[in-house]
């Protein structure tokens, strides 16, 4: 934490998670042509794994959003430390269970990790602001 702004692991992390969806959605759009692949465009693969794709990019600009705000809002250390971790949570556990699931449906039921943590860290963060 450098003053009231994170560490650059969130920075780092938008970076990177920008670049996995453009990889992500490099390497499913090679098979998108085939109407059967994976059971077909409606089948529940291809939708966790276009699920997965696009909450790398919807994450990472989630997490920049943050970033940009925090000096604006001058928020307290605690809770952008906190708003930090819990955003950095969800940016790595909701592709890789949105991926997990499309292998089995029942990494599904892990889906409450994700948006538990987006949740909180989000609710914290209108918390911290409204109370300024």
């Amino acid at each position: 934490m450098i003053g009231n702004v994170p560490s650059p692991i969130n920075f780092l992390a938008a970076c990177a998670w920008i670049l996995l969806g453009v990889l992500s959605g490099t390497m499913q759009g090679l098979f998108f042509h085939n109407e059967d692949w994976l059971g077909g465009y409606g089948s529940w693969q291809r939708r966790m794994l276009r699920l997965g794709h696009i909450s790398f990019f919807g994450l990472a600009f989630l997490d920049l959003a943050f970033l940009d705000s925090v000096a604006y809002l001058k928020l307290t250390p605690e809770a952008v430390r906190w708003t930090a971790r819990l955003i950095l949570v969800g940016m790595v556990s909701m592709p890789s269970v949105c991926y997990l699931s499309a292998y089995n449906k029942n990494f599904r039921h892990l889906f409450f990790i994700p948006v538990g943590s987006l949740l909180f860290g989000i609710g914290l963060f209108i918390y911290e602001a409204a109370r300024r």
